[in-house]
């Protein structure tokens, strides 16, 4: 399988969103295979790779918004969000629909309504063990992308717009733990692990901290450009800084994930952690930003796709397996099912995926306004002219 790659790739990105997409999958492994799970601790701890996602997102998106808003066009919300939903709906649509409409998909888990899915509410109120239940994530972040946009534009109205974002950036931070505290100190979150997700772990208001940790690092860059090439010189030191960063975070939640410290201040430590290694991962001279993994641009590529197939297809995989005299714990079975995952993944993002996404550079090229005005000229060029009634072809 090749991947159909676009022009421009940084190794660096590519390296910790393949990484993210592996926690994940080992996590999940854990989870819904075998407790036993070939991954060990790397399972106990592999949800943090959701949180690697956030600030992946925080930062290309932000940085898509801030370079909008540089230029003389500055940025059209319908063409962002034209982009946006043109890049995520299609596949979770797919998904969505085998979960919906193909009772042997699910494996007996109950459907949530589908009107949750629908409007990406799913992740508030959840109850775990639901059938698609690891979309949560992706509810969070198109509430992200939906409101980002809308809350740069009406800061960059204000008087001193700079000074006023990086308010609101300290403020949602410390509003998110506050949140978490009092969530946590109301006794919900001791009553157990369900109460935990239920309440905090899914929530929106309690899980932007990396999102926001990513929208930094995207303002830093466009709008304090000394700084950012002061800090973007020293790629190497970033990346050690932040591997100690990000293993002391895994081993804090790792100790003692549902405690009080560390739901108030865990997930800024995390956050804190991947602000530091995005900076590595941009850093020009820096290893991690030039060094290029075997197989980390194609899982890059194809993490989104694997992220939405890959729970449901070890779950489904695992009986069958069992059958063939390979137990859910063995390395054997493991890689059958991350084969599995990553093809279906492929599949997904060939079929699906790249036909959304040539569309979308195609009709919207950009976020700017002059996207907005260049897609309505074509799609008037492009639309049949009117002919009335009974008038011969060609007149």
């Amino acid at each position: 399988m090749k991947a159909i790659t676009p022009l421009h790739r940084i190794h660096g990105l590519d390296t910790l969103r393949a990484l993210a997409i592996v926690l994940v999958f080992a996590n999940h492994h854990l989870l819904f295979v075998s407790k036993a799970s070939p991954f060990g601790w790397l399972g106990e701890i592999g949800w943090i790779g959701v949180d690697l996602f956030f600030g992946l997102s925080g930062y290309l998106i932000g940085n898509q918004i801030f370079a909008a808003m540089r230029t003389q066009e500055g940025l059209s919300l319908p063409v962002f969000y034209a982009r946006r939903f043109l890049r995520t709906l299609p596949n979770f649509y797919v998904v969505l629909a085998l979960y919906a409409c193909w009772p042997w998909f699910r494996h007996g888990a109950p459907m949530p309504p589908l009107w949750e899915f629908l409007t990406f509410t799913q992740n508030i109120n959840l109850t775990p063990g639901t059938a698609f239940s690891h979309a949560w994530s992706l509810c969070v972040e198109e509430q992200f992308y939906v409101l980002l946009p809308a809350a740069a534009l009406l800061i960059g109205m204000v008087r001193r717009p700079l000074l006023v974002g990086w308010l609101a950036i300290i403020g949602a931070l410390a509003g998110g733990a506050a949140i978490r505290a009092s969530l946590w100190d109301d006794g919900m979150a001791q009553q157990g692990g369900f109460h935990f997700y239920n309440l905090i772990y899914y929530a929106s208001w309690c899980r932007f901290d990396e999102l926001v940790a990513g929208v930094a690092l995207a303002l830093l860059k466009n709008y304090h450009g000394a700084a950012w090439t002061r800090l973007t010189s020293h790629g190497n030191a970033a990346f050690g800084v932040g591997a100690l960063l990000f293993g002391l975070a895994c081993r804090v939640f790792y100790d003692d994930h549902y405690g009080h410290g560390v739901t108030v201040f865990g997930y800024p430590l995390l956050a804190l952690a991947v602000f530091v290694l995005l900076v590595a991962a941009l850093s020009p001279g820096g290893l991690l930003a030039r060094t290029r993994i075997p197989g980390a641009q194609s899982l890059a590529l194809w993490s989104y796709a694997i992220y939405l197939l890959h729970k449901q297809l070890c779950i489904l995989l695992k009986p069958e397996l069992q059958e063939l005299g390979l137990a859910p714990d063995t390395s054997a079975s493991t890689a059958v099912m991350a084969a599995a995952s990553i093809a279906a993944g492929w599949l997904l993002y060939a079929v699906v995926e790249t036909p959304f996404m040539k569309l979308r550079d195609r009709w919207f090229p950009a976020n700017t306004r002059r996207a907005l005005v260049t897609a309505a000229f074509r799609s008037r060029r492009t639309a049949p002219a009117y002919r009335p009634p009974g008038t011969p072809a060609g007149h």
